[in-house]
């Protein structure tokens, strides 16, 4: 490659990373304010060029995306004509496991993407090494599996049997039996507070610690039995979907949820989060799916269609499944999610889950009668970062990623809506409200205070003791007034709190749960 194209690819990838225009210096005639901004400029170009340098060094593979020509629609390509076109080693990401009576399978993914662990209904698990497709362990536990995730590496994995939720090992034997989570129909793992979450029949949300073993929370969600449950994974915070078309956000330390939205006119049959953690996808039994923007809670697209599984790709393309057929959505100039890629399962399996892998062009399927997987251009994230998600990592390398892991572990209490707020100052506190005893101490002075005035002397008959007895009488009754006027504004004050009276400001997904009720 020529030195000019070198400079010339630089200096665009520069352009990307700039803050825009840059101010005026010129025309400032203060010195001082010159000075500061001239410096800021300086640290915005030199980080702009060391953001460029990196991307250029260190990520120097780019992400692939179909490309149709002329009116070639992108949906219209084939798994079979896309296999044609890729290497043998993406190739090998393209199989179908067809086991018919064990399903229908659900499947979840490590961090890294490396191991894929499978579960089917009918009590059938198993560990598959993809970069291999050799299957670690395999085995039949004799009862049924509601769904399995793996905790923080793959030596270690949660399965939801009929009864209890089982922690075993990669070799397959049981560590621990959680009775305490009951009948769990889904369950979640939170990797950075190595929580394991779950939902059960009853609509009872649990949270444990697998370090310690502790019960860190075990709530009623109070709105009937539900079987979806999704981490976002910005913030770390768990919502559930409901039979009255209600989503509610969840974290550890709170009994009562976060937020409380209304998405659908029917109940939420699947929940997704994009990994930024500013959008939501939803879809209803309302023959709808929503893209919803969680700064605003309000839902900025609403396409037609039902969804019983959903999940966002790393680079936030997002796939939806109903019946036997896939749909992938991604993004177009417009911002818009619309259609780009869809794949209609052989004999028409029914699909009961879809999940990207991780930093793979590659979307897994579990379906009825075993696991497919099929090739999605552009979906994974072609750079990963060795310190964070490592496929090639050896066993020397997972040591101590796994200690320096359990170093890091972050408290529950460390579960908010918005953790930028995390490190930050709080706010001045304000005045600490006085007691009873003080109020009435404070009156009391104010009284006799009222009592000792000393009244000027006047002539002709104004000083007379009648009139000097009423005027202290009424200087008294002043200031008892003035205690009586501050106790009703307390008591309004309170009120006012307790519920927002004008919900018009709100946005409607959260409208219908503000109370009504007029002081």
């Amino acid at each position: 490659m020529d030195i000019h194209d070198v400079s010339d690819d630089l200096e665009i990838k520069v352009k990307k990373y700039q803050r825009g225009q840059g101010a005026d210096l010129e025309s400032l005639k203060d010195k001082k304010l010159k000075g500061q901004l001239a410096v800021k400029e300086d640290l915005f170009k030199k980080s702009a060029n060391a953001a460029a340098k990196a991307e250029k060094w260190l990520m120097q593979t780019e992400e692939g995306r179909l490309e149709p020509e002329g009116l070639e629609k992108t949906w219209r390509f084939s798994q079979q004509s896309i296999a044609n076109e890729v290497d043998v080693a993406s190739r090998k990401n393209q199989f179908d496991l067809v086991l018919p009576d064990l399903g229908p399978y659900t499947l979840d993914y490590t961090s890294s993407g490396r191991y894929m662990v499978s579960a089917g209904r009918k009590g059938h698990l198993s560990i598959i090494d993809l970069h291999t497709l050799k299957p670690i362990k395999d085995m039949q536990v004799g009862e049924t599996v509601r769904d399995a995730v793996f905790l923080h590496n793959e030596l270690f994995f949660a399965a939801a049997q009929k009864k209890y939720t089982y922690i075993y090992n990669r070799a397959g034997s049981e560590l621990h039996c959680l009775k305490e989570h009951g009948s769990v129909l889904k369950l979640q793992f939170l990797k950075n507070h190595f929580l394991l979450s779950s939902i059960n029949k009853f609509g009872q949300l649990h949270y444990q610690d697998i370090t310690t073993g502790q019960m860190i929370g075990n709530y009623r969600t109070g709105l009937g039995r539900s079987d979806v449950l999704q981490l976002n994974p910005y913030n770390s915070v768990l919502a559930s979907g409901h039979s009255g078309g209600t989503v509610s956000m969840w974290k550890p330390t709170s009994p009562a949820p976060l937020v409380k939205m209304l998405c659908h006119r029917g109940p939420v049959t699947a929940i997704a989060f994009h990994s930024n953690g500013h959008l939501m996808a939803t879809a209803g039994m309302d023959k709808k799916l929503k893209i919803w923007d969680l700064r605003k809670y309000k839902a900025v697209q609403t396409l037609p269609g039902m969804a019983k599984s959903l999940d966002f790709s790393q680079k936030g393309m997002l796939a939806a499944s109903t019946g036997s057929f896939v749909q992938v959505l991604a993004t177009s100039d417009s911002q818009d999610y619309s259609r780009y890629m869809i794949h209609t399962m052989a004999k028409g399996y029914q699909i009961s889950k879809v999940l990207f892998r991780p930093y793979e062009d590659v979307l897994g399927i579990g379906h009825s009668s075993g696991l497919s997987s099929i090739l999605i251009p552009g979906s994974g994230e072609p750079n990963f970062d060795s310190w964070v998600a490592n496929p090639y990592e050896t066993l020397k390398q997972r040591r101590e990623k796994e200690v320096r892991v359990l170093l890091d572990k972050l408290p529950p209490e460390s579960i908010m809506l918005d953790p930028t707020q995390i490190g930050n100052l709080r706010n001045t506190r304000k005045q600490e409200k006085q007691t009873k005893e003080e109020k009435e101490a404070e009156k009391a002075a104010a009284v006799a205070a009222a009592k000792n005035v000393s009244l000027k002397k006047k002539t002709k008959g104004r000083s007379k003791p009648s009139k000097v007895a009423r005027k202290k009488q009424e200087g008294i009754e002043l200031a008892k007034r003035s205690f009586v006027e501050q106790n009703k504004e307390d008591g309004a004050a309170k009120k006012k709190q307790k519920r927002i009276t004008d919900a018009s400001d709100l946005p409607a997904a959260l409208q219908p749960f503000v109370s009504r009720k007029r002081s």
